[in-house]
């Protein structure tokens, strides 16, 4: 087995080590204590989280912790253009764009349940676990992480009632996942086909600003959109991203410098930041 594919076999109990770590933030366990709660020696633990995170357990801990958090929440956030954030690592270690294009559904997609629309869905293993990724003619429409197969194509079918459904894995899908590999030579521009109402779009195109390596508060994003009074409002659009990590809500985080809660599990957000951050990290050095 290949390092990658260990990596999708590891995510579990690094995920678990990650939840057991932002438990105990304050207390800045040691590599044998987290070793002991997922049930590994010191040393196949340090490396099996080093293959994954690209990084060892004391540096993770550090890129979580609050008051790095912080430190990042005062820096200046670089607009870009609209519909693009950075992405990623080449082998060569460069940051690389990757812009992203939202289309809103018509009226009559959003109000009739996908009425008329075929969706073509499949299930991939990724660096932060299992994911459903669906999409229309337009693009993807879907994204979310799962640990249920069958629960999640509920899921996604509760959103498009009314719509037609073939398991295929068609050329946006394949490209949208091309994200999770280390080929990022071969990303192209990806096209997203949504459902929300003319606030969500605004909110989740402006995700799409926060770069790699950067995090911003729900108060913080609000400001961004002309209306910040309207924190509570961008944290509800927020939680109803239908697309997960091309569309970053992980990148938000509360005020005061702690990660806060994720659709898709607060351990999975954990993970996300901690990675991102590790590996601009490490392109800086």
């Amino acid at each position: 087995m290949d390092q990658h594919n260990n990596q999708f076999t590891h995510f579990d109990r690094v995920a678990d080590a990650i939840a057991f770590i932002q438990a105990k933030l304050h207390d800045q366990p040691s590599l044998d204590a987290i070793a002991e709660h997922v049930g590994l020696s010191p040393y196949h633990f340090q490396r099996i989280f080093s293959e994954w995170a690209g990084t060892s357990p004391k540096k993770f801990l550090q890129f979580l912790s609050i008051s790095y958090a912080k430190k990042l929440l005062k820096q200046p956030h670089t607009s870009i253009q609209d519909a693009a954030f950075e992405t990623g690592l080449s082998g060569a270690s460069r940051l690389h764009d990757l812009f992203i294009h939202i289309e809103g559904m018509t009226p009559g997609e959003y109000r009739n349940g996908g009425e008329g629309l075929t969706i073509h869905y499949s299930f991939a293993r990724t660096l932060f676990g299992p994911l459903l990724v669906a999409s229309t003619a337009k693009g993807i429409c879907h994204m979310a992480f799962c640990t249920n197969e069958k629960a999640a194509l509920t899921g996604l079918k509760h959103e498009f009632p009314n719509a037609h459904y073939l398991l295929m894995l068609d050329e946006f899908q394949q490209n949208a996942l091309l994200i999770f590999n280390y080929t990022w030579h071969e990303l192209h521009p990806i096209k997203l086909h949504l459902k929300g109402t003319s606030f969500q779009l605004k909110v989740w195109a402006s995700l799409l600003n926060i770069p790699l390596g950067e995090l911003a508060s729900y108060g913080e994003l609000a400001a961004r959109i002309g209306q910040p009074k309207a924190a509570r409002a961008v944290g509800s659009a927020i939680a109803h991203n239908p697309i997960a990590y091309l569309i970053p809500c992980h990148r938000v985080i509360q005020a005061t410098g702690t990660l806060g809660n994720y659709r898709w599990e607060a351990s999975r957000k954990a993970a996300m930041i901690g990675w991102e951050l590790a590996h601009v990290q490490h392109a800086d050095e």
